[in-house]
């Protein structure tokens, strides 16, 4: 039986292949925060991250592909999992096993299908760009004309977008976008779902791969759960900062009154 065949037929390839997956998942929505954490600076911040996502081209689109297979495969081990489960557990057990179970273990099937359909909104709302419209029509599509970045946009001393360039008006969009409190209401519930399916799958994750031991299990369970409190609070900032009023479409806010403007930017 070769590596593969094993990975796809055995109980234990697929909990490792799940793993695997969730792990790359887990970077991506982390990484994906980070970058989404740039609406907090001057809209050249976000607008110039965006517009350089969307520079790599097909390197964009190989990562978009690899990620979709993630959450592929991912669903697939667990539905494949579950019913194995279902099927070796006997009759007399279920009720011990269900008050042993954490309520986080018990809802990874409803949270998991939660935040496949926020995935799936998502991608229409922000990646593509039209989910909103239903809500703001005109006025939330206006937000996607071209932005002229008033600054360089750097990133570890690289420059990655020059002054004077004209990309999509990324910080309008997403600003626009949660004035509406049904989209934040969602987005909010979603992420919420979502970190609390993280908080017991970075715990099997790692079980998974041999990290949680008895001798720092109890440190494993607080930084997943610190992770995961942190993420929902930087994911809630977004969206509450909205409708709170203290992120307002135009950037007004992040704006550097004219006085006092620096001659130059970002100088490295």
């Amino acid at each position: 039986m070769n590596l593969a065949t094993a990975l796809f037929t055995s109980s234990i390839g697929r909990k490792i292949v799940m793993a695997v997956t969730g792990l790359v998942l887990l970077g991506f929505v982390t990484g994906h925060l980070i970058g989404n954490l740039h609406i907090f600076g001057h809209p050249d911040e976000i607008n110039g991250y965006a517009a350089f996502l969307q520079g790599l081209g097909p390197v964009l689109w190989l990562v978009r592909g690899t990620l979709l297979l993630c959450v592929a495969l991912h669903i697939w081990a667990a539905v494949v999992l579950t019913l194995e489960n279902n099927q070796a557990r006997p009759q007399n057990y279920g009720f011990k096993h269900t008050i042993q179970a954490t309520l986080a273990s018990r809802t990874m099937r409803v949270t998991g299908v939660v935040v496949l359909a926020f995935i799936a909104y998502h991608l229409v709302h922000f990646t593509i760009g039209s989910g909103s419209s239903f809500f703001q029509g005109e006025t939330y599509k206006s937000a996607l004309d071209h932005y002229e970045m008033k600054h360089d946009f750097h990133f570890l001393g690289l420059l990655l977008v020059q002054k004077g360039e004209h990309v999509h008006n990324v910080y309008d969009m997403v600003v626009r976008g949660f004035q509406s409190p049904i989209v934040s209401g969602f987005y909010i519930l979603a992420t919420g779902l979502l970190a609390f399916h993280l908080w017991h799958g970075i715990e099997s994750m790692c079980q998974t791969f041999g990290i949680k031991t008895s001798t720092w299990g109890k440190c494993l369970r607080f930084l997943a759960r610190a992770y995961c409190i942190a993420y929902f609070l930087g994911n809630l900032a977004i969206p509450g900062s909205v409708l709170a009023g203290c992120l307002k479409p135009g950037g007004a806010c992040c704006e550097t009154p004219a006085a006092e403007a620096p001659a130059t930017t970002h100088a490295h």
